[in-house]
């Protein structure tokens, strides 16, 4: 054989004997304790702020479905031709506010 190839093949049964001979510094035992949770409060705060922000867009949205129903009950058709958009659009704000 060449010189190379017994090199080669030598240096691989050394990686093997140094991968395959796990020491036992780095084995788990089996009393080891698991490593902490992830921390609750955090959780909880974003769950809390992400939960927050839902009912507020709910909310919002809730007044702004309110306030086209109230202009479509007064004439405003958001439908409609767009040729007189602002001068309908004011005339049913007139009529919901009472001028």
């Amino acid at each position: 054989m060449s010189c190379a190839r017994v090199r080669s093949i030598t240096v691989l049964a050394s990686l093997g004997i140094v991968l395959g001979a796990t020491p036992e510094s780095f084995a788990q035992s089996a009393d080891a304790t698991p490593a902490a949770p992830p921390s609750t409060p955090a959780l909880t705060s974003k769950q809390a702020q992400k939960a927050q922000r839902k009912a507020e867009r709910k909310a919002a949205r809730a007044k702004n479905s309110a306030e086209l129903g109230q202009l479509e009950k007064n004439g405003y058709n958001p439908a409609a031709d767009r040729n007189d958009y602002p001068d309908n659009l004011r005339k049913a704000e007139d009529k919901a506010n009472g001028q």
